[in-house]
């Protein structure tokens, strides 16, 4: 029996974890990082215990620092969650070995799946179909070369261990080859401690799509049915749903069947998922994640199981559960993960302190609260947006609405990408494969849902926001009737920055109503039914709605149907600043210096790799944006940088 369980893993993943625990009548505790120490999941817990350090291999993959923990608060199970640690054999075996209950399979049958080609050896025994592979060395790239020729571009150069998409890249031609390997080799050793990758044929477009399994003590193995994962960027799923739109009754009987042997064939307990490549018709195995996976909300949602609950159950040593052995299908459900982030720069990652986080209509499984800290230390995912539908065109509308209509402020984040994709014909009909953001790029698809004409009608609710919050702190009224007036008021005048872009707005409340414009775009007929510092009742030419307002410092975060936007109030006597060199390469994000390519003096072309900055996990490369002569190098590997610091600087051709 399960009484005391400590959660090996942090954010929404712990917080996810301990929710089925404490139903369950089980204490948590909570193990964080420095850099977690405010952090919502450590708040959750019965008790928590400080880790030593900031960086990941220091904390939430010190294996021998996280059993102590375990042992000091007298904790008798422990979960590794999903990610860090969860498929570590050497994990699993430290905490039986002091005498701790581990949530998960076996040792051997995690180390057999966790090694992606000793796994793809059993599935070719057991009769699984595999796609040709090659094991190599990041110091062997003649041999490298060879294997990758052999196989046949394009290929993929994979972390042996691990997943979540970190430590892997596509490769065309035997020129790229070398940098992939590397620069793979130190993501993969960054996010998991292990840096050992192998080549794999690369399918181009297939789908996506795996089983979610479970196996008991008794040596009985069943599934529950599968997911589709298809919609990716950089390898890291972004949207899963659960049933997949293009598997068949039949087709769901052989790839479970299939995922069931493999899981019988290393004697499998526990929660594991069996991943596919699908094209066709035909499928391939792609990997055996040996944990729960994040996305397994849709599973849930869609049997009636808590997949949680689950585990705990198995790894107390019960058998599988009638209503598991039965299950069935009902409804359609989807997930959209919610990252820190910006899909029209890249994907890099955005930090900060989140200053609000509401999110209405879908089942939310988030790692953040208001004033919750994004840091560069960790996965920039920060929630999970579950919505579950009678059928499939339900769900999507039900998760639409609820990312639409998401008040998500103080960081940049990819919602307007999740929105657009869900939108898109090609996810409508089910058709979208792995390719999908490759045939629509995200910096075009994650263009913001609120438009010009949307972000001038925000910028005029701001405007009116602000003057109510300056009545109301002055002791007048909050809210301002928009009917006609005997004085007419004077007109006021205020300027936002919108993205680099000025909006200024003028109104007035005139005896019959309400005059203004902003941007240089008269307004038409417009009535404030309602006028506070938090939200404005705005109806513009008979459109009404309702604007949510949110003022921190200069910044006002407006949320409406339309859509987001934030907009910095500007001083009405602008402040003189300073500008950079010219030619100066600035960091875009908060990181730490992996590598730098270039010296003084070296003469480099537009796309020539600069440096490379590591932050929450994922490498960055800094590419020179113009021909020319790099005049200085300000940074060393190793070495801390901030946003807006310089890097490099490059003197034109």
């Amino acid at each position: 029996m399960i009484t005391k369980l400590l959660i090996a893993n942090r954010g929404e993943i712990a917080r996810r974890i301990m929710r089925t625990a404490r139903e369950m009548g089980i204490a948590t505790v909570a193990v964080y990082s420095e850099a977690d120490a405010d952090a919502p999941f450590v708040q959750d817990a019965d008790e928590s215990v400080a880790l030593d350090g900031v960086s990941a291999i220091d904390t939430y993959l010190n294996i021998p620092a996280i059993v102590d923990c375990a042992l000091r608060v007298e904790a008798d199970t422990v979960h590794p969650g999903y990610g860090f640690l969860a498929e570590s054999a050497d994990f699993a075996r430290a905490c039986l070995a002091a005498g701790l209950l581990f949530v998960g399979p076996t040792p051997d049958a995690i180390e057999t799946m966790g090694d992606k080609l000793k796994a793809k050896s059993i599935m070719e025994t057991a009769g699984v179909p595999t796609l040709p592979s090659a094991e190599i060395t990041p110091d062997d790239l003649d041999g490298a070369a060879r294997s990758a020729e052999h196989i046949g571009f394009p290929v993929l150069v994979k972390a042996t261990a691990g997943g979540g998409g970190k430590g892997m890249r596509i490769v065309d031609d035997a020129a790229s080859l070398g940098s992939a390997i590397q620069a793979a080799a130190r993501e993969a050793t960054a996010a998991f401690g292990d840096g050992r990758v192998f080549l794999e044929k690369y399918l181009v477009g297939p789908r996506h799509v795996e089983v979610q399994i479970f196996g008991d003590t008794e040596g009985t193995v069943v599934h529950l049915f599968e997911r589709d994962c298809s919609v990716q960027r950089r390898h890291q799923k972004i949207i899963e749903e659960a049933p997949s739109p293009a598997v068949t009754d039949e087709l769901r009987s052989r790839m479970g069947a299939t995922a069931v042997a493999a899981g019988q064939a290393v004697g499998y307990v526990g929660a594991g998922t069996v991943e596919f490549l699908l094209s066709d018709g035909e499928f391939w195995f792609l990997e055996m994640n040996t944990r729960l996976q994040v996305e397994h909300p849709v599973t849930e949602l869609v049997t009636g199981l808590d997949l949680v609950r689950l585990q705990l159950t198995l790894a107390a040593g019960a058998a599988i559960p009638d209503e598991v052995r039965s299950a069935t299908l009902s409804g359609h459900a989807i997930e959209a993960r919610l990252y820190a982030e910006d899909p029209r720069n890249g994907f890099l990652p955005s930090t900060g302190t989140i200053h609000r986080f509401r999110i209405d209509g879908a089942r939310t499984d988030a790692g953040v609260v208001d004033g919750s800290e994004v840091s560069i230390h960790y996965d920039p995912m920060i929630a999970k947006v579950i919505a579950r539908g009678v059928d499939r065109p339900e769900a999507i509308r039900r998760l639409v609405h609820a990312l639409r209509t998401a008040q998500i402020h103080g960081v940049t984040t990819n919602r307007d990408l999740l929105v657009r994709i869900l939108l898109h014909p090609d996810f409508a009909d089910g058709s979208a494969d792995t390719s999908f953001l490759e045939h629509h790029p995200p910096a075009e698809m994650a263009t913001p849902l609120a438009d010009s004409e949307a972000r001038r009608r925000h910028a005029l609710a701001a405007a009116l926001a602000g003057q109510a919050a300056r009545r109301q702190a002055t002791g007048a009224l909050a809210s301002v009737p928009s009917g006609w007036r005997n004085s007419p008021s004077q007109s006021q005048e205020v300027s936002f920055d919108d993205g680099g872009e000025t909006i200024d707005v003028e109104y007035r409340f005139g005896r019959d109503g309400v005059e203004a414009a902003a941007g240089g775009h008269a307004f038409g007929t417009v009535v404030v039914h309602g006028q506070e510092p938090g939200e404005v009742d705005l109806a513009i030419d008979g459109r009404r709605s309702l604007f949510r307002t949110h003022r921190v410092g200069d910044i006002w975060f407006v949320d409406s149907p339309d859509g987001s936007s934030r907009l910095v109030e500007l001083p009405r006597f602008p402040v003189a600043h300073t500008e950079h060199l010219a030619g100066s390469l600035t960091a875009p994000m908060p990181g730490k210096v992996v590598s730098v390519d270039v010296s003084p003096g070296d003469v480099v072309e537009v796309g020539d790799q600069l440096l490379i900055i590591e932050a929450m996990k994922m490498e960055h490369a800094i590419v020179s944006p113009t021909n020319g002569t790099v005049g200085a190098v300000t940074v060393s590997p190793g070495d801390q940088v901030e946003p807006d610091q310089v890097l490099v600087v490059i003197d034109e051709a």
